[in-house]
């Protein structure tokens, strides 16, 4: 199994290229099963969980092509994927296959809309927590699906077709949305969905589908309206920059200080996260190019931020800066409201020298001026790059083991940082 040995004590210098959102990418590669027509998606990220949610969407029978490099092409320039459900020959999607990631769950959605029936395993994915998904199923209820489960699967049926209706989410749930947004554009007549959530991998499948032929408005607000229609067709569609990878890549500038340019990057995507890192005392500069994150000299300040939804600061970055303020000059305070279970990297930090205490979804974080290389496991995709984090402002040598979460959501992380001057390498087998 690929573990990755950094040395720290590195200022990283030099230019990152932001990559395609993997939150964005997989739903809307769901969403081709929407139309009998090609979607063609570009700047598609190079990660495991696509690659897994290729397998899943090849076992209903979608051809997917991925294009070549074309003359001039960046070596970090994402991947341009040409996806035909032309023609759905199963409407299965089995256990062995969804256990290992939860977004695939989604195909209920796009299969009941089309094809009037589903069945698909319930998910496995990160062990963050229970992310149930009852809220999935009470909106496809709501649109007048049949459903049961059976053996671990959830058996899907709208024979006459989905319905327009209103769905009002009890709390928020990007999963939910996701599933109704996509459910809901080929329901016969209207469906508003309230409480919905905003974030920015929302509007962008919306813009998506949109270009397919849905009618779809409000999208990245809490309330959505769609009208039905009868079918979508093909379009092409450019995955957003990815927010969270934007603010890991921040945090690790922060971290190591130096100066980094961030390619592609998009500030309005995570203006809540660029905040606190001024609040830290990074320097942030937007441009035409990115972002600029800089750390020259002065030292890390500790802050007090509660995870929200967005535009609040995002669960998904939660660990990363929690690794940063091992280092902060004082006392730091970081409420995890999103999942429960989302601190197992606490005891992963404290093996570098880290001083952290958890009180319910509350960590206390007290700063220290030095962290050792130590060996640490990654427990999930997020916790797994704190370690990356912390690793490249400690003493010595690190080795991430289980890196495998790593390669589900970080597109060539090793490459990227090495470029800007980290001593990083992957080890293989």
């Amino acid at each position: 199994m690929d573990r990755i040995r950094i040395i720290g004590g590195n200022k990283l210098h030099g230019t990152i290229p932001i990559s395609g959102a993997k939150n964005a990418a997989l739903p809307l590669m769901i969403a081709a099963l929407l139309s009998d027509e090609t979607l063609i998606l570009d700047n598609v990220p190079r990660l495991a969980d696509v690659a897994q949610l290729q397998r899943i969407l090849g076992n209903h029978g979608v051809d997917i092509m991925a294009a070549g490099k074309r003359p001039g092409d960046h070596e970090y320039q994402g991947q341009t994927l040409h996806i035909s459900a032309k023609n759905i020959i199963d409407t299965t999607a089995p256990y062995e296959l969804v256990s290992k990631m939860r977004a695939s769950f989604w195909v209920i959605a796009p299969l009941l809309a089309r094809m009037h029936e589903a069945k698909v395993s319930l998910p496995g994915g990160c062990a963050i927590g229970t992310r149930p998904v009852d809220l999935l199923i009470m909106a496809l209820e709501k649109l007048g699906a049949e459903i049961s489960i059976d053996g671990g699967y959830v058996i899907a049926k709208a024979p006459g077709g989905l319905k327009g209706a209103t769905i009002e989410f009890p709390k928020v749930t990007v999963s939910g949305t996701h599933v109704a947004l996509m459910a809901a554009t080929l329901a016969k007549g209207s469906t508003i969905i309230s409480n919905a959530a905003c974030e920015p991998e929302i509007a962008d499948v919306a813009d998506c589908l949109n270009k397919m032929g849905a009618k779809i408005t409000g999208a990245g607000t809490p309330r959505i309206l769609i009208e039905g229609v009868g079918t979508l067709h093909g379009a092409r569609h450019t995955v957003l920059p990815d927010r969270i990878e934007t603010g890991t890549y921040a945090m690790a500038v922060a971290m190591t200080g130096g100066e980094v340019q961030l390619s592609g990057a998009r500030p309005e995507l995570l203006q809540a996260a660029l905040d606190v890192l001024i609040q830290a005392g990074v320097s942030i500069t937007p441009n035409n190019d990115g972002i600029k994150v800089a750390r020259n000299g002065a030292g890390i300040s500790p802050v007090t931020v509660t995870t929200a939804p967005f535009p609040g600061f995002p669960t998904d970055l939660q660990a990363q800066l929690m690794a940063l303020m091992t280092r902060a000059k004082g006392a730091s305070h970081i409420t995890e409201t999103i999942f429960e279970n989302r601190f197992m990297h606490v005891q992963e930090l404290a093996r570098f020298g880290a001083k952290i205490s958890l009180d319910g979804e509350t960590a206390t974080i007290d700063g220290v001026s030095q962290l050792r290389g130590a060996p640490v496991m990654a427990t999930d995709l997020r916790a797994s790059v704190s370690l990356v984090i912390a690793a490249l402002a400690a003493d010595g040598e690190t080795m991430v083991n289980r890196i495998y979460h790593l390669d589900r959501g970080f597109e060539r992380l090793e490459e990227k940082l090495s470029a800007c001057g980290a001593t990083i390498e992957r080890i293989s087998g």
